[in-house]
């Protein structure tokens, strides 16, 4: 079967595939004497990427996504994120692999819910599920953990995040929460 095959079933993924635009972003992020709140708008472009086959035993379906955040205090993007949403019908796990330029990747891992809410974790020290960090973000804002929930009702995708930190000299739960809306 063609990774490109119109006919491949992307079963919780399926609602995802389009581009989304939301304006209701709430980003909590740390500051060094401080916390930083910021309203972004986004948006989000979701591709079908296919059927993935790997050792001729586990197939994947694949959705590749690109994130794009800007603030709307300055309009300038401050998050500019790639990756993956995979899905293997043979267990129902749902992964979500992610790079942002500042020297992080994840891949992380979870379920889909029976309403079809998407729930993925990583951690640095999960021997499944993890983090790989650069060597600055290592000693200035380690990533410890990530958590991400995301569900779309057909023409609505509503998704909250949290990215565990070890910033400052403290631990802090850095925040991201946004509705979008389908515009194809």
């Amino acid at each position: 079967m063609s990774m490109w095959n119109a006919e491949v079933d992307y079963g919780p993924l399926a609602l995802l595939l389009g581009k989304w635009q939301g304006d209701k972003g709430k980003d909590v992020a740390p500051e060094p004497d401080d916390v930083e709140r910021n309203d972004y708008y986004e948006t989000i472009l979701f591709e079908a990427a296919g059927l993935t086959t790997n050792a001729e035993e586990q197939e994947l379906i694949a959705v590749r996504y690109h994130q794009l955040v800007a603030r709307k205090t300055t309009d300038k993007i401050f998050h500019n994120q790639t990756g993956f949403w995979m899905w293997e019908p043979a267990t129902g796990l749902i992964m979500q692999s992610l790079t942002i330029p500042r020297g992080i990747c994840l891949l992380a891992g979870g379920k889909a819910d029976e309403s079809g809410k998407l729930q993925v974790r990583a951690a640095e020290d999960d021997p499944e599920w993890g983090v790989i960090q650069s060597p600055f973000m290592q000693k200035k804002a380690r990533v410890t953990a990530f958590e991400h929930s995301m569900f779309v009702d057909r023409e609505e995708l509503v998704y909250e995040e949290t990215t565990f930190l070890d910033i400052y000299g403290s631990a802090f739960d850095h925040t991201d929460a946004n509705r979008l809306t389908r515009c194809s």
